[in-house]
């Protein structure tokens, strides 16, 4: 019986990763407007009973893949040193620029995400919420500054990030930056280390 319950755990493991891969493939090369049940079956080669049984729905299947990709949800929870403190935020918030950038689906899943508030997405934002709210407690506790400064500094950035990064298909220059090149990306970079530069020299 444990070695049916094995197999029958990483036959579940492979048909998630086989319906995950689908989606994310479906809605890189058309969007996720025009994606249905069948579509996914036929392309997957997996039936609609399990696609329901396992994620319950379309959107379910969708909120699936921004869990299992989404940056603040799978970020590592390891700080550095006070030291080593500003670089450490530097990259945080340039490997969310790339993370996103580097994967459309997940863009184009957000945009989705902005429309949508059934009980997946909430789930979704509660686990980004979490995250964000013990990053920002750790960083103030490291650095002396209140919490609701960092927290400000903090939705400032992440979310001028996601906005300009999914803008960037259909807006290519904001204030003069080109967000369709990866020099108007460099540009964003080095305000970001402006920024955060300015943030720890007020401690001082």
């Amino acid at each position: 019986m444990k070695g049916k319950s094995i197999t029958g755990e990483r036959d579940r493991e492979a048909t998630e990763k086989r319906l995950l891969d689908t989606i994310g493939k479906m809605i890189a090369e058309d969007g996720f407007e025009k994606i249905g049940i069948n579509a996914i079956a036929t392309q997957s080669g997996v039936s609609k009973i399990l696609i329901y049984r396992y994620f319950g729905s379309v959107e379910g299947l969708m909120a699936a893949y921004i869990r299992q990709h989404d940056f603040w949800i799978n970020f590592p929870l390891e700080y550095p040193s006070r030291k080593k403190l500003p670089a450490f935020v530097k990259s945080m918030f340039q490997g969310q620029i790339e993370q996103l950038r580097n994967n459309p689906t997940l863009k184009r899943l957000y945009r989705w995400e902005l429309s949508c508030n059934n009980d997946m997405i909430v789930k979704l934002r509660e686990q980004r919420e979490k995250v964000g709210i013990d990053l920002v407690k750790k960083v103030s506790e490291l650095t002396g500054h209140p919490q609701k400064e960092i927290a400000a500094i903090a939705s400032m950035l992440t979310a001028s990030i996601t906005y300009l990064v999914m803008l960037e298909d259909f807006c290519p220059v904001y204030n003069g930056i080109p967000l369709n090149e990866n020099s108007g990306w460099e540009q964003i970079n080095e305000g970001i280390e402006v920024l955060i530069n300015k943030v720890f020299q007020d401690e001082n």
